[in-house]
């Protein structure tokens, strides 16, 4: 599912805090006239209303009235419930307190009532830029060419691709795709980025880019044209690290790899 998150909050998983448990694609943008274009593009547009009411409604009724489909959601606090009234012409209303389960639940029904629904070739699938992942198939493809990845090295891709902008530790990064009872080193998840870089391609390893001293993160690519007309990743030239790509310590894919569980077997779309 697709979801369109407009907010002004710098940090966006603040605004819903249920949604970073779930594996939806959550795209944020400003809370500008400008960020309607992207709303047809979307399964459902979510409003941060959580401060500036008088704002958030004036979103709200000219997403209503650019005749799309899409569900419109504002995301409120208790206090401002009492504000909320037909004119907002809002599809659902959600407390930014609304738990996973519930918040899941709540975001089916609007697609199942809106008509709009994810149709099932869709269902499951993750989109970053010109690569798109299929958690039911286990295949990952890159301008319709399937990537040859390992199982690590596809559930890496997925969960950062999962959380498109957001910067994960190496330890946390471990933990929720290595799991609780692995026992190597964070060193493990530099081998899997690495890999997955050189499986992207020059064009297209920037998708993954490096905070530096932090960890991780799955870059969204920008509209603007690079060469040859491909498109840029809106990524700083400090994003990505690469220094691990020219490591001769780390072995090729499938060498060595440190992964619990990771067999080498190949998963090939």
């Amino acid at each position: 599912m697709e979801l369109l998150l407009l907010t002004s909050d710098p940090n966006p998983d603040a605004v819903l805090p249920s949604l970073t448990l779930l594996p939806h694609s959550v795209r944020p943008a400003p809370t500008e006239v400008s960020s309607l274009l992207e709303a047809g593009s979307a399964d459902i547009a979510i409003v941060d209303a959580r401060t500036d009411l008088a704002a958030a409604r004036g979103l709200c009724r000219l997403l209503g009235s650019t005749g799309s489909a899409v569900p419109v959601v504002a995301v409120l606090t208790e206090g401002g419930l009492v504000a909320v009234n037909p004119e907002w012409g809002l599809d659902d209303i959600l407390l930014s307190t609304t738990g996973p389960a519930e918040l899941d639940a709540r975001l089916r029904l609007l697609i199942g009532r809106s008509g709009v629904a994810v149709g099932p070739e869709n269902t499951g699938k993750i989109t970053l830029g010109e690569l798109t992942i299929d958690e039911g198939t286990y295949t990952a493809r890159l301008r319709g060419r399937p990537l040859d990845l390992t199982y690590k090295e596809f559930e890496l891709l997925k969960y950062l691709a999962q959380h498109a902008g957001r910067v994960f530790t190496r330890a946390q990064l471990l933990q929720e795709v290595w799991g609780y009872d692995f026992f190597g080193g964070t060193r493990t998840v530099d081998v899997h980025v690495r890999r997955l870089r050189a499986k992207l391609g020059p064009e297209h390893e920037a998708l993954i880019g490096t905070v530096r001293n932090v960890g991780y993160k799955a870059v969204r690519p920008s509209t603007r044209a690079g060469k040859g007309g491909t498109v840029t990743p809106d990524v700083d030239d400090d994003d990505v690290d690469g220094t691990l790509l020219d490591d001769p310590r780390i072995p090729p894919s499938g060498a060595g790899d440190t992964g619990a569980g990771d067999s080498g077997a190949q998963f090939v779309p």
